[in-house]
């Protein structure tokens, strides 16, 4: 099993290209939802959150207001900083229970779908494929705006403060243009997972698995014939 790491701009249709990966039984972990789930009041970087952000940031269930956060790490880079600080290590502790679960149902690969992927250089060596979608930058102002309810000012912001889609460009691997119809989207999709599926990489990782596993079991068997002789 191999990992392809996806990725894409804010609002630039990433939801659309996942829905048709779950449509052909791919596995997909979406980081986002990972993400919502480690915040909630009952896992521990929720009380760091409200530690370094204040209880501000709480609505009136004591449930984190993410509109509210997401005002304050979008226009100071250095909260968002401190933000990925806090919920980097438990949503990477969570994707990896989830891709151990993959491998030991025998997928090929998995999708990891990460909005931040090229930002965070720590994931990308781990990726045997890395994928891009892609959306004309006035479509993406258009879609953010109506989607999320912000003025032009808004929206540009929020795009600002992630990496120009150019440079993502360059560090992708593969490329899905989302700027056209669904149908469109759907077929640069159907490539893709057809070209992922003939590839042969999850077999020299389940190769080198096995190995692993029979190394450690032979390490095992000595110490214990050690201990027992």
């Amino acid at each position: 099993m191999f990992l392809v790491g996806l990725s894409g701009g804010i609002a630039s249709g990433k939801s659309t290209v996942v829905a048709v990966l779950q449509e052909l039984g791919c596995a997909v972990i979406d980081a986002d939802v990972i993400a919502r789930q480690v915040v909630q009041p009952h896992f521990p970087a929720y009380q760091r959150i409200v530690h370094c952000f204040g209880p501000e940031i709480l609505l009136e269930n004591g449930e984190i207001n993410r509109e509210a956060l997401g005002s304050i790490i979008f226009s100071q880079p250095e909260k968002r900083k401190l933000l990925s600080s806090i919920t980097h290590p438990a949503i990477v502790k969570e994707m990896l229970k989830q891709i151990l679960k993959y491998f030991v149902l025998g997928y090929r690969y998995v999708i990891l779908d990460i909005p931040l992927l090229f930002e965070t250089n720590s994931l990308t060596r781990f990726m045997k494929h890395t994928v891009l979608v892609y959306c004309d930058p006035q479509a993406q102002l258009s879609r953010l705006m109506q989607r999320n309810g912000l003025t032009q000012i808004e929206a540009e912001a929020r795009i600002t403060a992630q990496m120009p889609i150019d440079q993502k460009i360059k560090l992708a691997d593969h490329i899905i243009d989302n700027s056209g119809d669904v149908e469109t989207t759907r077929r640069q999709v159907l490539k893709l997972h057809a070209s992922l599926e003939d590839s042969l990489d999850f077999l020299l990782v389940r190769l080198l698995a096995v190995t692993a596993v029979a190394g450690v079991g032979g390490l095992v068997y000595v110490l214990l014939r050690q201990c027992v002789f």
